[in-house]
């Protein structure tokens, strides 16, 4: 370390931890993933599940790991990329703390299982981020609102609406995904139109689901795509939009 850096009175000791933005669709609802906190600072409250960084783990390899210790669940299987850092320096109690934030994506993911300093996990409807029903502790009431407001612009350009369906789906589960996510009810013609004229976005299996009354609906998987083009943009004013 640099000498100077040693006697600087601008320079202090900081912490690096990672903290997980997690959505999944349940029952046709968007859900973001909380932990209910066991420990000071905040204790009791709702925060985003996540934790300290160790000494000798990779920062995705971190997050995996906070996210299978507090919430029990297995993030190799879900679409995981980073969102963000956030380094107020007033954002922590405890000192300087940098995190690092993931968004992942996951389909119809089970019900979560707290551990470690997590007093236990749950799902948590995503509107409640922001209609005020939701008190999230240190800054993760606006990382998760700049979560949420990713999540739907990232289905706009790419496939990543894709990491909400199982490995094979209908192109109304897809649609059902996006008039979720966007809260915006969507034609069905029209939908499925732009969905089969944007190249790469989905492939046919050739298999169809067969459903307890009416007619068998043809399944696809996420296709070789991942930028969209053209993108599915969003209805910026009140209405239906395919």
């Amino acid at each position: 370390m640099d000498d100077w850096l040693k006697d600087s009175d601008e320079v202090g000791p900081s912490w690096l931890t990672v903290d997980l933005a997690i959505f999944t669709l349940r029952d046709d609802q968007l859900m973001v993933l909380l932990v209910e906190r066991g420990l000071d600072p905040f204790h009791g409250m709702p925060a985003m599940p996540g934790g300290y960084v160790q000494k000798n783990e990779t920062l995705r390899d971190g997050a995996l790991r906070e996210l299978a210790e507090e919430a029990g669940i297995d993030g190799s299987r879900l679409h995981l990329e980073q969102l963000g850092a956030y380094a107020d320096p007033g954002r922590d109690p405890r000192g300087r703390v940098v995190t690092v934030a993931y968004l992942a994506l996951g389909p119809d993911l089970p019900a979560p299982v707290g551990g470690t300093d997590a007093a236990r996990a749950f799902w948590a409807p995503a509107a409640h981020l922001e209609d005020g029903t939701l008190t999230l502790a240190f800054d993760h009431q606006a990382i998760l609102t700049e979560a949420l407001e990713e999540v739907r612009r990232k289905i706009e350009y790419t496939a990543a609406a894709t990491a909400f369906c199982a490995e094979t789906f209908t192109l109304r589960d897809l649609r059902t995904v996006y008039q979720v996510i966007w809260d915006q009810q969507l034609d069905p013609s029209n939908f499925r139109r732009k969905i089969l004229n944007t190249t790469g976005f989905v492939q046919p299996t050739g298999d169809q689901w067969l459903p307890p009354t009416g007619r068998p609906a043809a399944l696809y998987r996420r296709g070789q795509a991942w930028l969209l083009n053209p993108p599915l943009l969003r209805a910026t004013t009140t209405g239906s939009r395919g």
